[in-house]
Order: C-alpha cells, then structure tokens, then sequence
C-alpha cells in the first residue's frame, strides 16, 4: 500500500507545473472555493443574439463593495492621522462584524439560492447590510452629537452635515437593495442586518461619546501613545482648518527663516 502512494507520488513529482495532468490531479483532490468576501456577480441579459451586461446590476456590484472602501479608508485614516476617536470608530467596526459572524454561525440560515451557485458561508444577518446600517447609525449620531457642540458653525457648515447625513443613509440603503437584487441575500436577511448594525452603531457611539473619550486625553500621555504618535482631536471643532493654519503658518515662518538666514 505504502508502494502504490510512493509511485503515485513519484509520478506527480515528474510533472512541469504548466502541465494539464498536473492541473488535472489538483482538480481532483482540491476543493475550488470562491472568496465570497470580494466576490459579486451580477446578471447578463441575452437580447438579438448578444450578450449585454445588465449596467444597473453591474452597478449594483460596484456599490455592494462599499463596505471594502470605507474599511480601506479608516485603516489609511489610522495610519496617517493617528486619532483616537477614529480607532475607536474601527474598534467598534470590528465588534460589530464579529457579532455578524457569531450570529451566522449560531443561526446558520442558508443564502437564498436561486443561481447555480453553491454559497459556502451563511446568509442571516447580510455582513454588508449590518456594515453599512452600523457606519450610517455612528455617523449620523456623530454628526448630530459631536458635531453639533461647535455654536459657531455657518450655514455651509451645516449644509455639510446634512448632505453628510444623507450621504452615509442612501449608501446604507444602496447597498441593501444591492444585496436583494443579486440575489445574494432574502428580505428579511437584509433588514435582520439593518436593524442589528442600527441598534449596535448607536450602542457604540454611546459607550464612545459618554465613556471613552473622557479617557483620551489620559491615553495620549501614555509613552506607548507618543511613541505611535497617537492624538486626542476631540475638542477641535474643524480639524482640516485647524491643521491648514497650523501648517500654512509653520511654512510662512520657515520661509522667512530661510530668506532671513539667506541674507546673512
């Protein structure tokens, strides 16, 4: 027996990689699973003979990755501006895709399976729609709440807000209705996953505005805080202003040091 496993061996060590047999022996013992996380079709139609993509679905698509998109941006936000509130914003991010996951497995209710597709993960509650429900909750409470202490706000400021608000629900809802039209998700699993990332989106904003972010200012004193550069933006109404000043007047100031110390 030990021969015959030996001999089988040998002769897939003979083969090149770019061999058929060799492509021939992993599809057989392998399992192909697609990476359900990134991946999204979306519906063709066949009008006169001709295969036409249908747009709206493959736009559909294209907003079914937002959640992607908005996960890239808070890790660049981390690497590069080091605040503490945006790390809580991701912390509460991550508990609430884990909490999804808990409830998958512990429901274990199947996708809706209307394609030739074998669906390998579990579909109640839709991972985008708690996603998108959990950021547009935060965010609006975040800028209704934290963004409101500012009394010196102007009308375009407040414009902002607005469009800000509606910007972050009619995403949420787009990648709902994104979900439901490919067919990748049930009614009820879309809107299980709304109100759960509802509920733990204003849970969090709560513990955040009410709990943690009295400890900031303590965390950045920490030496593992100014080691990572970490900082405390809390009581700073327009961030982008402040640091535009800052920077445009250290510039101004290292300007006239370099003309003055040119003129020596």
């Amino acid at each position: 027996m030990a021969s015959s496993d030996e001999g089988n061996l040998g002769d897939l060590g003979e083969l090149e990689p770019g061999d058929d047999a060799t492509a021939g022996n992993v599809g057989a013992t392998a399992a192909w699973v697609p990476l359900a996380l990134t991946l999204v079709e979306y519906p063709k139609v066949i009008l006169n003979r001709s295969l036409l993509g249908d747009i709206f679905g493959l736009l559909l698509a294209l907003i079914s990755l937002m959640p992607f998109a908005i996960l890239a941006g808070f890790i660049t936000l981390v690497l590069f501006r080091r605040d503490l509130h945006t790390i809580a914003f991701l912390g509460g991010i991550t508990i609430n895709e884990i909490v999804n996951l808990l409830l998958k497995h512990t429901i274990q209710e199947a996708r809706p399976i209307r394609r030739d597709v074998l669906y390998s993960e579990y579909g109640m509650p839709s991972t985008h729609a708690q996603f998108m429900w959990f950021f547009a909750a935060y965010m609006t409470l975040f800028v209704l709440i934290r963004l409101h202490q500012n009394s010196n706000s102007t009308v375009s400021e407040r414009f902002w807000r607005v469009l800000i608000i509606a910007a972050c629900i009619a995403l949420a809802e787009l990648v709902t209705y994104s979900r439901i039209y490919l067919q990748y998700h049930s009614h009820s699993q879309v809107l299980c996953g709304a109100i759960i990332g509802i509920i733990l989106g204003i849970i969090w904003f709560t513990i955040v505005h009410l709990v943690l972010t009295s400890y900031f200012p303590v965390i950045v004193t920490w030496k593992l805080s100014e080691y990572l550069l970490l900082r405390d933006t809390t009581l700073i109404p327009n961030v982008l202003w402040f640091e535009y000043t800052n920077v445009r007047t250290e510039a101004r100031a290292r300007s006239r040091k370099l003309v003055s110390m040119k003129s020596q």
